[in-house]
């Protein structure tokens, strides 16, 4: 008898429930948390819905909206083209599909960050966690676990921002180098509003991990749920942001299969 495919194989273990299909995106709306910059920059815009007919006069048998938002709000896909240092890179229409598919190591540094929300990830830990579980994934997602996602109920909390700016958990500015430059991924998924640490507007190079990412044609994505869900190694991470033409990123629908 012939062996089964491949894709004959997957479509099984997912009916079966063998393959998990895990959401990784945070559900969009109005109350969703969205980055804040100093006032003297331009602002990303909060999620917002407009209705055009619900099954009424406007539209007896359908109902639909129209929507308004940020590129960069809720969970998204960071292009290369997002940042001064990628500006001659590609847009997020452009990223290939073959990449939007791969495989994903997930680091856990949540005990630590509910000790310190300002914990920063060095390049150290990277090589520890490789000691344990093997290289990052040749072609794959660096995901950080950082517990951060529970506070994705409050603008506030998410933020975590007081009178010296942002508090939250991120790379290390050599440890962002060495993940553009030297790793074999293809970019970093993480919990928080963004790719960057809440206090790297004050780092050298300022946001380090959008500054050495981008310029190295690779990508991010950002509030992220249900990491906790994954294992260590051996994920694959769906990560399918709108193909907007010129566009710097995209609201995306990030999945997860593990194999149970």
């Amino acid at each position: 008898m012939p062996q089964p495919s491949i894709l004959a194989a997957l479509a099984a273990g997912l009916r079966s429930g063998a393959i998990e299909v895990v959401d990784l995106t945070s559900p969009l709306s109005s109350s969703t948390p969205v980055i804040q910059l100093p006032a003297e920059f331009g602002q990303t815009a909060v999620f917002e819905l407009e209705e055009i007919s619900r099954y009424d006069d406007r539209g007896p048998a359908w109902y639909w909206n129209n929507f308004r938002s940020g590129e960069h709000t809720g969970t998204h896909f960071d292009a290369p083209v997002h940042w001064v240092t990628g500006k001659d890179r590609g847009d997020v229409a452009s990223v290939p599909a073959r990449r939007l598919i791969a495989p994903a190591g997930v680091l856990d540094f949540s005990a630590a960050v509910a000790k310190d929300p300002d914990f920063l990830v060095e390049v150290d830990h990277i090589k520890a966690w490789e000691a344990d579980n093997g290289p990052l994934p040749d072609g794959g997602w660096m995901l950080l676990r950082t517990g951060w996602d529970a506070r994705s109920h409050s603008q506030e909390a998410f933020v975590n921002a007081d009178e010296n700016g942002p508090h939250t958990p991120g790379l290390s500015p050599e440890c962002a180098r060495w993940v553009a430059e030297e790793s074999p991924v293809i970019g970093l998924g993480v919990e928080t509003v963004g790719t960057d640490a809440g206090r790297a507007h004050s780092f050298d190079p300022a946001f380090p991990c959008h500054s050495y990412l981008m310029g190295s044609d690779k990508y991010g994505v950002t509030q992220l749920q249900n990491l906790a869900a994954l294992p260590s190694t051996g994920a694959v991470v769906i990560a399918g942001p709108l193909p907007i033409v010129t566009g710097s990123g995209a609201p995306a629908r990030v999945l997860a299969l593990v194999e149970r």
